[in-house]
């Protein structure tokens, strides 16, 4: 069963938590890529999915986010640049259960687009085009084109998805709340977030990082209160701060979910976790849900 029949049969699915929150404590260097980690370390990228199945998760997304072209090509393996995104979906797909899911995850180029900045609408697309190609190829069900700034960025992933595969398309954008409200750093609105994303074709839409539950769930009323489509919220545990050195996230697995009962009610058809989340929040998530 397909990810749109178990939404359509009412169920409430489970997204991860935070991959660079388990890679910092597996194995990854400071500054380096996470995407060379399937290549190098594909061991430790199969452990992390497999710790988020076993933890509860319906939907795993593949260590990916920083995949694209002009990411990898910072740190000098632009050439891997199908290779790193198949694989990671294979990684993922490899020890994935029965009845779960793996998300191909692309997040920011880092990039503007012309006439901001150097790269053509045509160049992102073909690059978005490549990732998505590669993650059905290495057993993907599903694309998350996620913490995404901008609609024109946004839009060429969807469109990109849309036009060469069969994946399940999502799409969540990051707010920052100021004096007259709820923004991307692009100046895009949650509700205008809605339906420039609806418009594109991704079929479940929302919004991820950068915020704690209780912000999340304002968002997520927001977004609601102008679509009946599918929506998707995944927090970070709270927003952190340095204690001894070290980067500390606020949110209690119990204190997410418990908060999470009134994003479930809104409703929000897929929760999960991003930033500081771990297998324990989604534990924690997996209880209230069930």
């Amino acid at each position: 069963m397909k990810i749109l029949d178990r939404l359509q049969n009412k169920e409430t699915l489970l997204f991860d938590g935070a991959t660079g929150t388990y890679l910092q404590k597996n194995g990854l260097t400071p500054g380096d890529s996470p995407e060379k980690m399937n290549i190098e370390s594909p061991e430790i990228i199969k452990k992390m999915a497999k710790h988020y199945f076993d933890s509860g998760s319906d939907i795993v997304l593949t260590n990916s986010f920083g995949g694209n072209k002009f990411m990898l090509k910072k740190y000098g393996i632009e050439d891997k640049f199908y290779e790193v995104n198949k694989l990671a979906a294979e990684l993922a797909k490899s020890v994935k259960p029965d009845g779960k899911y793996v998300c191909g995850s692309i997040g920011p180029t880092g990039e503007f687009l012309e006439p901001l900045g150097p790269i053509s609408e045509s160049e992102m697309y073909d690059v978005f085009t490549v990732m998505c190609k590669a993650f059905e190829d290495g057993g993907a069900d599903a694309v998350m084109i996620e913490t995404q700034l901008g609609l024109e960025e946004a839009s060429l992933a969807i469109k990109a998805a849309k036009d060469h595969t069969n994946l399940t398309v999502m799409s969540s954008m990051v707010f920052d709340k100021g004096p007259r409200g709820y923004f991307t750093m692009m100046g895009v609105t949650p509700e205008s977030a809605v339906k420039g994303l609806l418009d594109s074709g991704a079929d479940i839409v929302g919004t991820n990082c950068g915020n704690g539950i209780e912000k999340m769930i304002e968002i997520a009323t927001m977004m609601r209160q102008v679509t009946d489509a599918y929506l998707v919220v995944q927090s970070n545990a709270g927003i952190p701060s340095i204690v001894k050195g070290k980067v500390v996230y606020p949110e209690t697995p119990e204190f997410m979910a418990e908060n999470y009962k009134k994003l479930a009610e809104v409703p929000v058809n897929i929760l999960g976790g991003c930033c500081g989340t771990t297998g324990e929040h989604i534990r924690a998530l997996r209880k209230v849900l069930s």
